[in-house]
């Protein structure tokens, strides 16, 4: 079958976000995937052909998650909405210099509209922190790490141990107004903090719910207080990216409410709404900028507007990183990381760490202190009770209405049901609203003040039953919720993980209830892997499920498949033209 026309036709009957010949790429996927397997190509082979043509055919435009449809004729006159202005050839991130190694006055800095070439970063001292980080001694710090399950490594991790309080982090008075609310500091961010207020690039791995945020934006307010000129400096200091609109809003909240103490303005950057007032925003002055990659790429390379500069970014965070360097998003990350100052910290938080991730992410981090709480396997939040039940497609109807009268009886405890494509998420809700729940909504088909209305309606407790698209499981911070019930299993692992942390959060419990039908396509390849997540939380694995065998397949690159190189990230693939 032409590969190209399937996709072709797909995006022609699409619309996302409100654009004709548009669909999120995840979805375009799976629907030209499934049309290759149905006429007899194996499955790892169609992802990998829907792959190659998605990047070597001009028609095919992508713009963050999205994928348009270029008539042929227009290719020369349209130019690609994101990277197309991006600038020429970005300096590759994982061979920038050490900002101890070359001092800021030797660079041949371009001047920058925030005033000038970064500020250096300070160096470790001898024992490995700066200024008044106090950390555990090594017998307390040894116990700390066996109790949960923490591993800190990297070139000169041994000297970096965690810290007991927020008082011992570092922190200026200013950053320690935002701990007010919290008794002591979690795992990831005790860990994480003497390495980040070192200078030193860092990776945080650890469960959902475990306080990232605070982690990463915390030594930012104090990077930029001491080392990027103050909060009312000009440009932009600190960058932090998100995969989502609704995470990146979530984060901007945070960091927002943290800095407002010391004047240290935030502005969020996402696509779906009118970039007009996000171009103000950017202009009236911001340290710091919350944003998805696509729209970032919009505003910061648009010529003359002079709204947004990257250049002056000595802090950059990835936040959900394995989703950030999944195959939509690399070429705009790394897009924006040439952007930014060579000078820069990079910090990455995420839930999981798969290894075709971690190569990737040795490029962009600079001989970074890993730290990761929990098994080094995919791991789900140990505080959540998993059930999963094997079952027909047929009957999961019938079954989910049931699971409402068991979970959901009393209609005001907050219960988020997960299906898996925008078509089925709408007819879920109109079939629990038929059964006579008031329920809501959330996917991509969703306007973004739809989307945002949904969110606060579930969050404020208006309507405490949320149908959702995996847009809703990366990294939000929806407080209290009791029940997750997949309606449907997702196409990842990683995605069951994220989806099951929505619960459980903070320290508190929660319930998932998984239905699983083993679709040979889909489901069944994964069953091995789920088999061991459920082992790993020490969650029972019904007999049910393993009939389908226990075998966890070996990860492969997206488009090379097999023949991906391990020892680093494949060089992207060059088109060939005959005459």
């Amino acid at each position: 079958m032409n590969v190209k026309k399937l996709l072709k036709q797909a995006l022609k009957a699409g619309r996302a976000s409100g654009k004709k010949n548009t669909l999120e790429r995840a979805e375009l996927e799976q629907i030209v995937v499934a049309q290759l397997v149905a006429s007899g190509k194996k499955q790892q082979k169609a992802m990998q052909l829907v792959a190659s043509k998605l990047s070597e055919e001009a028609c095919f435009v992508q713009t963050g998650s999205l994928v348009r449809f270029v008539k042929e004729e227009e290719e020369d006159a349209v130019a690609p909405p994101a990277p197309a202005p991006a600038p020429a050839p970005a300096p590759a991130p994982a061979k920038r210099k050490e900002p101890t190694v070359e001092p800021p006055q030797a660079k041949k800095a371009k001047p920058a509209s925030n005033g000038g070439p970064p500020a250096p970063m300070v160096p470790a001292g001898p024992s490995g922190v700066l200024g008044q980080v106090r950390m555990m001694d090594e017998a307390a710090a040894d116990a700390y790490c066996k109790e949960n399950v923490i591993s800190v490594t990297g070139e000169g991790a041994e000297a970096f141990r965690p810290v007991a309080g927020f008082a011992e982090a570092g922190f200026g008075p200013e950053a320690l107004q935002a701990t007010t609310s919290f008794a002591r500091p979690t795992p990831i961010q005790s860990c994480c903090w003497p390495p980040m207020m070192s200078g030193r690039d860092t990776v945080g791995v650890a469960e959902t719910g475990s306080g990232k945020t605070l982690a990463f934006f915390l030594p930012a307010m104090t990077h930029v207080l001491k080392h990027s000129g103050g909060p009312r400096a000009p440009g932009v200091a600190v960058l932090v990216l998100a995969p989502t609109r609704e995470l990146a809003m979530q984060s901007e909240e945070v960091c927002s409410k943290a800095g407002k103490p010391i004047g240290l303005k935030s502005v969020c950057v996402y696509g779906g709404v009118d970039k007009k007032p996000q171009r103000q925003a950017l202009k009236e002055g911001a340290r710091v900028v919350v944003a998805t990659p696509g729209r970032l790429l919009d505003l910061a390379s648009e010529e003359g507007s002079g709204a947004l500069r990257l250049d002056g970014v000595t802090y950059l965070v990835l936040d959900e990183a394995d989703r950030m360097l999944d195959m939509g998003f690399e070429k705009d990350v790394r897009a924006i990381i040439g952007m930014t100052s060579p000078t820069r910290r990079t910090m990455m938080f995420t839930a999981t760490w798969p290894d075709s991730v971690e190569a990737l992410a040795n490029e962009f981090l600079s001989k970074p202190i890993r730290i990761n709480v929990g098994s080094f396997d995919l791991t789900a939040n140990k505080r959540v009770t998993q059930t999963v039940e094997v079952i027909d497609e047929s009957n999961k109807p019938k079954r989910l209405k049931e699971l409402l009268q068991k979970y959901h009886g009393s209609r005001t405890n907050r219960c988020l049901i997960f299906a898996l494509y925008k078509k089925e998420a709408a007819r879920v809700e109109q079939d629990v609203q038929r059964a006579g729940y008031s329920c809501i909504a959330i996917h991509g088909d969703m306007t973004q003040a739809a989307r945002t209305d949904a969110l606060d309606q579930f969050k404020s407790g208006r309507t405490p039953l949320l149908i959702a698209t995996d847009v809703a499981a990366r990294g939000l911070d929806i407080p209290d919720v009791e029940v997750v019930i997949n309606y449907t299993f997702p196409l990842t692992i990683e995605d069951y993980i994220h989806r099951i942390g929505r619960t459980g959060r903070g320290g508190k419990t929660g319930i998932s209830h998984t239905l699983f039908t083993g679709s040979p396509q889909f489901e069944k390849p994964l069953a091995g892997a789920l088999q061991n997540v459920l082992r790993e939380a020490g969650q029972p694995v019904p007999e049910a499920l393993l009939k389908f065998g226990s075998a966890v397949k070996k990860k492969e690159h997206k488009m090379y498949g097999a023949f991906a190189s391990a020892a680093g990230p494949v060089k992207a693939a060059t088109k060939i033209v005959f005459d």
